[in-house]
């Protein structure tokens, strides 16, 4: 896919994540990503920052000009008070286009509507299904999700299967254009020592600690193996969380909680060097962490979902488990025996970086989209 020189100004305002470049998790990592790519391509890009996680406030970062906005600070109401003010601003400025992560922020594609400002939205995964939201949290993101595919020009969706699953619920036609991967030919061996790791010796979790990325359902079954391999479990939550502290509370000298690892060579050589990288996420699309499995070379074991089914090419790229304690085990045990089987997962991971999770590709698909937009 060849890149797009722009012949007349574009300016496009990206708001809904926490901001740039703070990177804490998928929706972080696009405006990243794609947010420099644009400013390359003569893209006026500018972010809305949640002002509380900036101590310091540059107006403009890499050529991405910075707004921070406030929010109100609690659990529940800080993401969408904070997209709500952001997206005020945004109406009000020049901007040709506003581009809006999170299916949460449906409702407010009503209001660029009145300013008739054109709009895109990436709704990402199935949110009302998240073990965090249950009740009225569910029921209020299954409501923004519809709306969302009402009030919005273009709704965006990261996989095919997320497509399919929108057509049926909600009959919104989506374009597909999926995260992208930085993929890595090497690692740093001597990096493991920190946590006293030896390469090959180790399973991998990297993720939030929160019911949905299921941990507790991994750690549990690897518990009941025989297997004399570490668990290695990178990843925490923001706040205090009873189902997180209840995890790393577990007393079993095989199991190792290392927390954020924000070094990025700590972590590519973390799942580079690891004998199999557990995937336990049940209800996103095309999940950034697997990217990075992919992109870092793992042999990747995976719960058995749709999504995860999609990205692996059916098996091609991994192996699958159920969703019980007992498949986790017997995954374990059945891998431990298979040492060929496994190398040559690591081998031919990044073969399963397809054009669609090329960071290049990608920001081309919503370039064209936002001059779509412009035009329209």
């Amino acid at each position: 896919m060849s890149d797009t020189t722009l012949k007349t100004p574009l300016k496009v305002a990206i708001l809904g994540a926490k901001g740039y470049p703070y990177v804490y998790g998928g929706y972080d990592t696009l405006v990243k990503e794609l947010g420099e790519r644009l400013v390359k391509r003569g893209v006026e890009v500018r972010v809305y920052c949640h002002r509380a996680l900036f101590p310091k406030k540059p107006p403009m970062v890499n050529g991405i000009k910075l707004f921070y906005t406030p929010a109100i600070e609690t659990k529940s109401l800080t993401q969408l008070s904070h997209s709500f003010i952001s997206m005020m601003h945004a109406c009000l400025s020049d901007v040709d286009v506003i581009f809006v992560v999170n299916s949460g922020n449906g409702p407010y594609g009503l209001i660029s509507k009145i300013f008739r400002k054109p709009t895109a939205i990436n709704v990402d995964g199935l949110e009302w299904l998240r073990p965090k939201w249950r009740g009225l949290g569910s029921r209020y993101f299954k409501f923004a999700s519809r709306l969302a595919t009402k009030f919005y020009d273009r709704i965006v969706t990261d996989s095919d299967e997320m497509q399919r699953i929108y057509q049926e619920m909600f009959k919104a036609d989506s374009t597909v254009i999926a995260y992208g991967a930085n993929p890595a030919n090497h690692s740093n061996p001597e990096l493991l020592k920190k946590w006293n790791l030896k390469p090959n010796e180790y399973y991998l979790i990297v993720g939030r600690l929160v019911q949905d990325n299921n941990a507790d359902l991994i750690l549990g079954g690897f518990q009941k193996s025989s297997t004399d391999k570490k668990l290695v479990i990178v990843g925490d939550v923001p706040f205090e969380d009873e189902f997180a502290n209840k995890l790393k509370n577990i007393k079993d000298e095989r199991v190792l909680f290392t927390g954020y690892v924000k070094d990025t060579e700590e972590l590519k050589s973390l799942y580079n060097l690891s004998y199999a990288y557990f995937h336990g996420h049940e209800y996103g699309g095309t999940n950034p962490a697997m990217l990075k499995a992919l992109g870092y070379g793992c042999a990747i074991l995976a719960l058995d979902t749709v999504f995860n089914r999609e990205m692996l090419q059916d098996g091609k790229h991994g192996i699958f488990f159920q969703k019980d304690f007992d498949a986790v085990k017997d995954c374990i045990h059945k891998v431990e025996q298979l040492p060929e089987k496994m190398e040559t997962l690591r081998n031919t991971a990044r073969s399963g970086l397809t054009a669609r999770y090329n960071w290049d590709n990608v920001t081309e698909a919503y370039l064209q989209l936002f001059l779509e937009l412009k035009k329209s």
